[in-house]
């Protein structure tokens, strides 16, 4: 089995520290298991992919907040964590 390699940017770093403590150890539990298959919707990873103006983009939901991220060879790039409210409106 293909493992992934996830990488978040300095944005979603910053990000990710922001949030809840709870929030936070679900959304690190969740970035790993990107790393098994960061294409395909299963039991604890609704993942959609979004279509962006210059590539295809994948969001993972967790609960009210969204992790956008592409994917690049065996390398998930993690661009944003944001709440659901927010999530959206930059890739358009």
């Amino acid at each position: 089995m293909k493992m992934f390699e996830a990488l978040l940017s300095e944005t979603a770093r910053r990000q990710l520290k922001d949030l809840p403590e709870a929030v936070q150890q679900r959304t690190k539990q969740a970035l790993a298991e990107l790393k098994e298959d960061p294409f395909r919707p299963r039991p604890k990873a609704d993942i959609k992919r979004l279509n962006g103006p210059d590539r295809d983009y994948y969001r993972q939901r967790i609960g009210d907040f969204r992790v956008i991220y592409v994917v690049e060879g065996q390398r998930v790039l993690v661009a944003k964590i944001l709440p659901r409210s927010k999530a959206y409106r930059w890739i358009e």
